[in-house]
C-alpha cells in the first residue's frame, strides 16, 4: 500500500483508495482507475506533442523554387514576418494600456 496524503473514492467499487493524483492511479480494490478522465486526458496530450510542428504558417521556400519564385516567397514572407510585429506590437500596446 502506497503511503499518501490524500484519497479517492472509486467510480466503479466505491471503496477509498490512495490517490498520488496520477492519471495512472488505480483502485485498490477493484484494480480500475481511480480518474478515467485523467488517463483520456493524458492520453490526448501525448498525441498531441507527437504531432510535427508547423513552420510558424511562414510559407515555405523550396531550393527546388526558381530564381524569380523565391525572390517572390521572400517577399511574401517578409510581408508575414511584418503583420506579425506589428500585431504583436498593437497587442503589446493593448496589454500596457490595460494596466
Amino acid at each position: 500500500m502506497r503511503t499518501s496524503f490524500s484519497s479517492k473514492k472509486c467510480l466503479h467499487c466505491g471503496g477509498w483508495s490512495a490517490w498520488q493524483q496520477q492519471p495512472d492511479d488505480r483502485c485498490e480494490q477493484c484494480t480500475e482507475l481511480l480518474d478515467p478522465q485523467a488517463q483520456h486526458r493524458a492520453e490526448e496530450q501525448a498525441a498531441i506533442a507527437r504531432q510535427p510542428v508547423s513552420q510558424f504558417m511562414l510559407i515555405e521556400i523550396k531550393p527546388t523554387d526558381g530564381l524569380v519564385l523565391r525572390v517572390f516567397k521572400y517577399a511574401i514572407r517578409g510581408g508575414q514576418l511584418a503583420f506579425a510585429a506589428i500585431m504583436a506590437f498593437f497587442l503589446w500596446v493593448v496589454t500596457a494600456l490595460a494596466g
